[in-house]
């Protein structure tokens, strides 16, 4: 329906556009291959946005160290996420629910509505630059999304994921540092949306206690139609990225096509509910 979509360029920018939930939806697949959930990666990445932002424009420091702070700020949320969920014994749903309003309550209070620019040309090589013809950003997912790869799929830690997911009580009569792992694993998650933020701020050049609205359902999104099971216990790197291609490729291709914004909501929401009912029926089938 549209010229504009198989070219080198909308491809590239389509790339450049979904790097953010692309980092963070690695780290969800480790979270939903546990058997758990974070919905407050969206909100995660706005406060360490306005973090970012506050700490460079109204605290004067180095941008460098900013961004650090920012990446930080993300890894104690996840951190916080992490510990509500062992020590309260919550579902990570309701925890991370309550969390989501946390963070994007802090984010707001903290801007007060006010948007930061006017950051320094270097910082916006993250988000708009190439390297070797390819978005900057875009290295960057693909060296994340490796090393996931590897750590779930070849690691012992990888393992324990797995198992917690398939049964969390049987991992800890085993042994395994159940506990543990899942702290770190909320924790990772909370530095990737810290990451994205610093991406996504570079890439639009301002900072707002919006951003990241939404990007929740993206991400959780690419990880289900990817293949990982919702209820824990399986799932792959691979199939997160496919899934989030097809995501990012539905969103623009609908837009290209001149179906509205919430049209491309009901197609993707459509999708996803087919997908977790075809996967349970295959499940069914499997175990009959």
């Amino acid at each position: 329906l549209s010229d504009r979509f198989f070219t080198v360029d909308n491809l590239l920018n389509q790339g450049r556009m979904m790097t953010e939930a692309g980092i963070i939806a690695v780290a969800m697949t480790f979270i939903i291959v546990s058997g758990g959930i974070d919905l407050s990666v969206g909100s995660t990445l706005g406060l360490s946005a306005i973090v970012l932002g506050m700490a460079w424009k109204d605290a004067g420091l180095p941008l460098p160290l900013a961004m650090l702070l920012a990446v930080v700020v993300g890894g104690i949320c996840g951190l916080l996420n992490g510990y509500i969920i062992i020590k309260s014994k919550m579902p990570p749903m309701i925890a991370t629910l309550g969390t989501l309003a946390l963070y994007r309550g802090l984010a707001e209070g903290l801007s007060q509505a006010r948007s930061v620019r006017g950051y320094p040309e270097w910082f916006y090589t993250l988000g708009q630059g190439e390297v070797g013809g390819i978005p900057t950003q875009l290295w960057l997912l693909a060296a994340i999304a490796i090393a996931g790869a590897i750590v779930l799929a070849f690691t012992t830690f990888g393992r324990v994921t797995y198992a917690i997911g398939s049964n969390e009580t049987a991992g800890r009569f085993s042994g395994m540092p159940v506990e543990r792992a899942k702290l770190l694993i909320y924790t990772f998650s909370g530095l990737m949306a810290g990451l994205a933020a610093t991406i996504f701020v570079s890439r639009v050049s301002t900072t707002r206690s919006d951003m990241g609205t939404g990007i929740e359902m993206d991400v959780i999104s690419a990880v289900v139609l990817g293949g990982t099971s919702i209820f824990g216990g399986r799932g792959t790197m691979t199939g997160t990225l496919l899934g989030l291609v097809l995501i990012q490729t539905l969103k623009n291709g609908l837009t290209l096509a001149g179906i509205k914004g919430d049209g491309t909501i009901i197609v993707i929401g459509s999708i996803l509910i087919l997908t977790i009912l075809g996967s349970n029926l295959f499940d069914r089938l499997r175990q009959s």
